[in-house]
Parts: structure tokens; C-alpha cells; sequence
């Protein structure tokens, strides 16, 4: 018997790559979920911009590799944080924060977050990329 409360229900697997400049994501949350669940792979020696968000949350952990995250202390000044494995670090809104992969090693960055919504402000960015708002993700993501 089916009801309305299994009528959103699946057994179908969801994955998503998206390809960066320093690597890429692989979605696993479809877009109509309260939520974002994501793995980071940024490649040997390359990084995010650094950047913070208007209105989304995050909490990070390693998986694999060696990662390094540039994150905004309660001080105001950015920190390099050696990340370990299997601890959560967290970003809240309108902090600055960077994850980078040192020249030696791949890291692989496990990231649960709220909704991709609002604009990532890209205060510094190695590939000369806009701020992503809103359209921005949308077009990337109907590739």
C-alpha cells in the first residue's frame, strides 16, 4: 500500500560530478532536499578561492589525502589548519575560509552543508572566477 508520506520515496542512487579548475564535486543530495552532502577532491597543489557565504552553513571533514583549511578565527585573522581525518570543522556564515591541497598530496573532503543558496563572495580566487550566485550555480549545475 502506498501513501502520500512514501510518495517522495527511492531506491534509485543519486551522484553528481562537477568539474573545477582545481579539481572537482561529486553532488550526492538532489536539489530538492533541506541539505547539501558533497565530496571535495582538490588535486595536488591547488585550492579554492577563498571565500565565505551569505547564507549557508558547512561542516567539513577529511577522508582522504592531506588537506589544509584557511579559516577565519574568532581574532578575525586567517589560520592554516593541518586537517585530520574524520574531525568536523566548521563554517559559519560570513567567515573566510580556503581548503587547500598541499603540492605533495590530493585531498579528499568530505561536506555537509545547508542548502547551495545565497552568493559565495570569492574574496580571492586563483582562476579569476564571479562570486557564484544563484544563476551562476544553476547553469553549472545543467551542464
Amino acid at each position: 500500500m502506498t501513501s502520500a508520506a512514501s510518495a517522495g520515496f527511492t531506491l534509485d542512487p543519486y551522484a553528481r560530478r562537477i568539474e573545477k579548475p582545481w579539481g572537482y564535486e561529486i553532488l550526492l543530495t538532489p536539489a530538492d532536499v533541506p541539505y547539501t552532502a558533497k565530496i571535495i577532491h582538490v588535486k595536488a597543489g591547488k585550492r579554492l578561492s577563498l571565500q565565505l557565504h551569505d547564507t549557508k552553513l558547512e561542516t567539513q571533514t577529511l577522508v582522504a589525502g592531506r588537506g589544509l583549511l584557511v579559516l577565519e578565527g574568532a581574532d578575525g585573522q586567517l589560520h592554516e589548519i593541518d586537517m585530520q581525518e574524520g574531525v568536523g570543522y566548521h563554517v559559519a556564515i560570513g567567515q573566510r575560509h580556503r581548503l587547500c591541497a598541499p603540492a605533495d598530496a590530493d585531498a579528499t573532503v568530505f561536506e555537509a552543508s545547508t542548502p547551495e543558496a545565497g552568493t559565495t563572495l570569492r574574496l580571492e580566487d586563483d582562476y579569476a572566477r564571479p562570486d557564484e550566485t544563484e544563476a551562476l550555480r544553476l547553469a553549472e549545475r545543467s551542464r
